[in-house]
């Protein structure tokens, strides 16, 4: 048998070995707490510049694919016809013979923040049609990453 002493020891030692200790926790929250803290402010404005470089190039694409469907139409979307002529053929039988359609490989996307774009054949500035996004806020107007991007109407 063995003496008593080593036994106590053994059970000491695998006693101590069991887990972190409550302070020892809140430490580590503490500081995990402090970095999210510093970074996670960066990381969400880095998401919301990203959303607007993504209405951008949204805006070009649509812009390109209203372009080409022109060219094979002779003209761009009537304010009832919309973005939806790019994906869905026109009910004229003249014009749905020219279409060539859909334009869009994906269908019609919503703008990054699930807005639908918006459209409108009244001239802007030099561009033939009006398009864009209302951008974050979803509202006319704004400033920073609520602003409108895109084709802009002309402000009267």
């Amino acid at each position: 048998m063995t003496p008593p002493r080593f036994r106590s020891s053994r059970r000491l030692r695998r006693n101590s070995i069991q887990g972190f200790t409550l302070l020892e926790m809140i430490v580590v929250l503490v500081i995990i707490g402090l970095i999210m803290g510093l970074v996670g402010p960066r990381l969400f404005s880095q998401a919301d510049k990203a959303k607007v470089q993504t209405a951008e190039t949204q805006a070009k694409m649509l812009k390109g694919a209203l372009e080409t469907m022109r060219l094979d139409i002779g003209r761009f979307p009537s304010q009832e016809e919309g973005l939806k002529l790019l994906v869905q053929p026109p009910g004229d039988s003249k014009l749905a013979q020219r279409w060539k359609g859909p334009y869009l490989e994906d269908g019609l996307p919503d703008d990054p923040w699930g807005n639908a774009y918006q459209y409108s054949p009244q001239p802007s500035g030099t561009r033939a049609f009006t398009l864009y996004s209302f951008g974050a806020d979803g509202k006319d107007g704004g400033s920073g990453y609520d602003a409108d991007i895109g084709q802009l109407p002309q402000q009267q």
